[in-house]
């Protein structure tokens, strides 16, 4: 590939195109809420907390937290004291009995795989499997195949040269030098950190096969003097020791919350005192409203994956769950953004 200089910031601004990937799949989860569902027309006569609306409906509570994020930042839905009820623009366009109802426009969609996976996953909260392939494995041994692995590191690959560098550029390194990037895919992230900070020394931790895709495209880019690859599992191993910074870098969307509290536990375990813990994600804001742009992407790990976007505040729960300090959020680029901590003891 031609080495390019992971400091240099694109002359124009990619984050519509991102977007329009991002986004894919939250007009199907509409789809499967109005047709389905009817999910408008039921809210209409009982506006309701989330445990409720996960009640009446039987689904679980993981893909109907993204539902309702999704929803709100449509501005189809409000929440006030914890019950959510419709917005004018629901009301008008998406009840049964309204003269602009909408439900038939949509309903010539609803055979579309990804509004059935949404269903199947409202009521069971398993993910379907990645782009709907049937006979594909679930996302997460899938990764162990090769084939599958080299198409997928390709894709977040490129994501990462524009993410990468944005989030270098925003983190202040200046008083550590050893970075651990934990799942760090085609090693991109790491590539970036050191490329803005001449001091820094990188481990990118990756299990077979995509360590060895990670090598060969560190190599490539000229960083493989400062960017190494260790290879283990995140959930199986110990995180390797002398790291003062931890990233995690569109990583932890990828899982539920017991999960997710795991992996921090983990972290925090093998970083040393005053140690900086990074995640680098796309976040939902404090109240669940938006923005839009993270609740559509939300819709897309919600199918895919364990997980979803978590809030800002859902991570600041987590992250002092786990006994880190100084939790900070700072905006990047294209909707996502950093959230930084620290070890004190």
């Amino acid at each position: 590939m031609p080495r390019l200089d992971l400091t240099r910031q694109p002359g124009s601004d990619p984050t519509l195109i991102y977007r329009y990937r991002d986004g894919l799949y939250a007009a199907d989860l509409l789809t499967t809420a109005l047709v389905w569902l009817d999910f408008f027309t039921w809210l209409d006569l009982h506006p309701s907390n989330t445990s409720e609306i996960c009640g009446h409906f039987e689904i679980n509570h993981r893909p109907a937290d993204v539902m309702l994020t999704l929803f709100s930042a449509m501005g189809l839905i409000r929440r006030q004291k914890g019950v959510f009820s419709l917005t004018e623009l629901a009301r008008e366009h998406l009840v049964k009995n309204s003269p602009w109802f909408l439900g038939p426009y949509y309903a010539s969609l609803k055979e579309r795989p990804i509004c059935k996976d949404f269903l199947d996953i409202l009521l069971t909260g398993k993910p379907a499997n990645w782009g709907s392939f049937k006979y594909e494995k679930a996302w997460a041994q899938a990764m162990e195949e090769p084939i599958f692995a080299r198409q997928f590191t390709s894709a977040m690959d490129c994501r990462g040269i524009f993410l990468g560098r944005a989030m270098a550029q925003t983190l202040n390194l200046r008083d550590h030098s050893r970075f651990l990037d934990i799942a760090g895919g085609s090693g991109i992230y790491s590539c970036c950190v050191v490329a803005a900070n001449a001091h820094m020394h990188a481990t990118v931790f990756e299990k077979p096969p995509v360590n060895k895709i990670a090598s060969r495209l560190i190599a490539e880019r000229g960083y493989a003097d400062r960017v190494t690859v260790l290879a283990g599992d995140m959930f199986c191993d110990a995180l390797p020791s002398g790291h003062d910074v931890h990233l995690f870098s569109n990583v932890l969307h990828d899982w539920d919350e017991p999960v997710l509290r795991q992996l921090l536990a983990s972290s925090f375990k093998a970083l040393p005192t005053g140690g900086m813990l990074v995640v680098h994600d796309a976040h939902i804001n404090a109240d669940k409203s938006g923005p839009l742009h993270v609740a559509e992407y939300s819709a897309m790990l919600m199918h895919s994956t364990e997980g979803k976007c978590y809030s800002i505040r859902e991570m600041e729960e987590y992250l002092q769950d786990t006994g880190l300090v100084d939790i900070k959020f700072t905006p990047t680029a294209a909707a996502r953004s950093i959230i930084t901590a620290r070890k004190a003891t």
